[in-house]
């Protein structure tokens, strides 16, 4: 639908829409979502009959309104209406005698409205502080369509090639200047100091061909360098004859007639990157006995399968270059002293499965220099993170012994202070979200006072602003996450335009059709998240332990004992808070008879007994978890065991079950990818999983697995009954799915192509924020003022 049918539908139909308008009005109704808004719909028909065609116009028009808000002194409507994937428009309904009038607005009007209905009738709105990112951007091609989002390097490559294809002679010799001064660990790479003009690199280049074409193509670089370094090169064109040519040639191309293709791929070639530091902060981060822990789930298993691709990676990349140099990656994450059984308590850790990789543990720091002790909620870092990223600077340049040209962050907390590093040290920043608090709660930015005590959204959404608007590129799993569906808005979208009534409005805050956004789907260890079918590789030595894990009878710490063992099993694992909704699958099973005939239920998570926990959230769904298995009395037909931590039985546990023919559930109301999704369907469960966020896109319905809507429990319920009763009546109906979910991880969600694209981008990025350093310094000095005058004192509020 248009904007325009949109009008023409609201104007057409003026009185039946008014007629809504005033039933929410009277029903008291403020602000109101898509799914609100339609049930709402539905409660108004029961009372007001319509003739069909004027009921379905209305309600086209609720479908494509993401956003309602009513204001019964104003008897007025704003609607937030999204005609098409990341496209607003801002429309206003005033209440008349007979119908009403339609008019338009600007985001900044609508959101002044919605601040109308929560803030005093006297309160001005032109004394909170609007805020306008997009207004310092300096892109110059960005994607026109939605299909187009997500692919940011590709107009980037082509903004780098028009800068130096528009100015030629200026473009050849930035070129020029860049090589000169590329060094790598102090080392002079490319070229040395007197190739300084553009006319001395062409000629070298054509002298350099003329000595190497005498030479066959794997002869090494040692064997030809003194010849090239008479001639004003360096290392770092490549190992091998061959591809040293290659890239002179790719170079001269550039100097002459730049493209898009060539640029990207000759910096693929030599803008070579060896010293990473990616940042994860919160919660415990390390290689044992942490999984489960508050806090801590799916980023520790994403970032160290990360770091072992991206070290491979840049080890092959450096011997390709002629580079005689080990990759450093440091995982810096917080030190704790009182950190249990777990290793969080030591300084430096070694990565198992890496030649030289490590975790730098640095503590956070009270005013006054003390050390914090324990554990602290990822809702509550936030006065810490500004001392912890000066100190992490500190440490990880005296560990490394130089500054890494790539730092990553990771969620909220890690990619603040990976924006902090980066604007210290001028190293390529890339952020990674995994989840954005923002879309998890309702209206969690008009009422963010409401959540402040327990999440201090006003700390968090600064946080999220400054790392996207700081990051040179963002790294995305899917589209979703950044831009959302027809009907769903992206987590990235939300941040578009958005209102903290009393703190700040946002009128530009993320655009997401920035070129900075790039989707890199991760994959699952290969080592360890296997087929099933790959007897060779199988851990039999697991086998008994999984057996009583599944089987075993109800002790303390666990509860359940599934007493029919020839049913099929449902399984999930995931941290047991409200999003993961671990009880909602509970609640389903336990309120659908053919489903709990069926099948058995077995689900890892969190604590079982509440006073083990340390998290509020966790808690509150460890006693709600009991409450609906004393309800439904499931306790012979509901398995339930706490987090399990060792991530080789939890990839032998997939294949046990899925030797059993069990099926997969991950009912989360929203997940931004969904790493667990991966590991079972590569395992070769069947698998079901929420259509909201990630999974949508990671399962093909129907064909290697299917989509549920959390909000629909009896509907998720009935389509895995029917799964299972299929299964039952045909063999070979849970082995095509099975088949089919193998093949899909393995086609398209591998490290090795992660590590590959994220260099690749690195490589890319980081040349476009030389080029254009000059051109950010405003930019960066806006960011640096919001950090100052929003940040900081909200971090201050928290409570340490």
């Amino acid at each position: 639908m248009s904007i325009a049918q949109w009008e023409h539908n609201a104007t057409q139909h003026a009185e039946p829409f008014s007629q809504f308008i005033r039933y929410c009005i009277s029903r008291n109704h403020k602000v109101m979502r898509r799914d609100a808004l339609e049930q709402a719909f539905g409660e108004f028909l029961a009372e007001q009959a319509l003739a069909p065609e004027v009921e379905q116009s209305v309600r086209c028009l609720l479908h494509w309104a993401q956003e309602a808000a009513f204001d019964a002194r104003r008897r007025a409507a704003a609607f937030a209406v999204r005609p098409r994937v990341a496209a607003w428009r801002y429309r206003t309904f005033q209440l008349a005698s007979a119908g009403g009038a339609l008019s338009e607005m600007t985001p900044q009007a609508y959101l002044h409205f919605k601040e109308s209905l929560i803030s005093a009738p006297d309160t001005d709105p032109s004394g909170v502080l609007e805020l306008d990112f997009t207004a310092f951007n300096p892109y110059v091609h960005k994607p026109a369509g939605a299909h187009s989002i997500g692919r940011g390097h590709t107009f980037i490559a082509r903004q780098v090639a028009s800068q130096l294809f528009l100015e030629p002679d200026q473009g050849a010799a930035r070129l020029t200047e860049y090589l000169a001064q590329k060094t790598v660990r102090g080392q002079q790479t490319l070229t040395q100091p007197q190739l300084d003009t553009p006319e001395e690199l062409r000629e070298a280049l054509l002298r350099a061909d003329g000595v190497l074409v005498s030479h066959s193509a794997d002869t090494q670089w040692a064997d030809v360098a003194d010849s090239l370094r008479a001639l004003g090169f360096e290392a770092g064109w490549g190992r091998s004859v061959a591809r040293i040519r290659e890239a002179m040639a790719l170079l001269l191309d550039l100097l002459d007639a730049p493209s898009a293709t060539s640029i990207a791929k000759f910096l693929d070639r030599t803008n070579v990157i060896t010293a990473v530091a990616i940042l994860s902060p919160h919660g415990y981060f390390g290689q044992e006995g942490v999984l489960g822990m508050p806090d801590t789930g799916g980023q520790v298993v994403y970032i160290l399968d990360q770091v072992k691709a991206l070290e491979k990676e840049i080890s092959e990349r450096l011997y390709k270059q002629g580079l005689d140099i080990e990759p450093r990656i440091v995982v810096l994450t917080r030190l704790i002293p009182e950190a249990g059984e777990t290793t969080c308590n030591q300084r430096i850790e070694p990565i198992e499965g890496t030649q030289g990789a490590e975790i730098l543990r640095v503590p956070f720091r009270h005013p006054n220099g003390d050390v914090a002790q324990h554990w602290i909620t990822r809702f509550a870092v936030w006065p810490f993170l500004d001392r912890f990223a000066v100190d992490a600077e500190s440490e990880l340049a005296h560990h490394l012994g130089c500054q890494p040209e790539l730092i990553i962050g990771n969620y909220s907390d890690g990619n603040l202070v990976a924006a902090i590093m980066a604007q210290r040290s001028g190293a390529t920043l890339a952020t990674i979200a995994h989840a954005l608090e923002k879309t998890k709660y309702l209206n969690a930015d008009l009422y963010w006072r409401d959540h402040e005590e327990n999440y201090h959204f006003s700390c968090q959404f600064s946080a999220d602003l400054l790392a996207m608007n700081q990051a040179d590129f963002v790294i995305s799993s899917t589209f979703q996450e950044i831009a959302g569906t027809d009907v769903n808005v992206g987590q990235y979208e939300a941040h578009q335009h958005f209102t903290m009534p009393g703190l700040y409005r946002v009128v530009g805050g993320i655009d997401v059709f920035d070129p900075r956004f790039n989707i890199v789907p991760p994959g699952a260890d290969e080592d360890i998240y296997f087929p099933y079918t790959d007897a060779q590789r199988r851990m039999p030595e697991y086998h008994e332990t999984i057996e009583e894990m599944v089987f075993g009878e109800s002790q303390p710490g666990r509860r359940g004992a599934l007493q029919d063992r020839d049913k099929p099993i449902l399984f999930t694992m995931a941290r047991l808070d409200h999003i993961k909704n671990l009880t909602g699958l509970a609640r389903w099973f336990g309120e659908s008879a053919e489903l709990r005939e069926r099948a058995n239920l077995f689900i890892i998570g969190g604590h079982v007994d509440a006073a083990a926990s340390g998290d509020r959230e966790e808690r509150d769904q460890i006693l709600l978890m009991h409450q609906i298995m004393d309800n439904h009395q499931l306790d012979g037909q509901m398995r339930w065991l706490p987090a399990s931590k060792d991530r080789r039985l939890n990839g032998e546990l997939y294949r046990w079950l899925a030797d059993r023919r069990a099926v997969f559930v991950q009912p989360a109301l929203y997940e931004a990818f969904g790493l667990t999704v991966v590991e079972a369907m590569g395992s070769g469960l069947p698998t079901f999983a929420t259509r909201h966020g990630g999974p949508r896109e990671v399962i093909e319905h129907d064909v290697c697995g299917f989509h549920i809507d959390p909000n629909d429990g009896v509907a998720a319920a009935a389509l895995m009954a029917k799964f299972l009763n299929d299964c039952a009546a045909d063999g070979e109906h849970w082995n095509g799915y099975s088949q089919r979910a193998m093949q899909r991880i393995q086609s398209r969600y591998a490290w090795p192509l992660y590590a590959e694209k994220l260099l690749s981008l690195g490589a890319l990025y980081g040349f476009n924020k030389w080029l254009n350093r000059d051109r950010r310094q405003a930019y960066e000095r806006y960011l640096e003022m919001f950090h100052r005058l929003m940040f900081q004192p909200a971090a201050k509020r928290v409570k340490r």
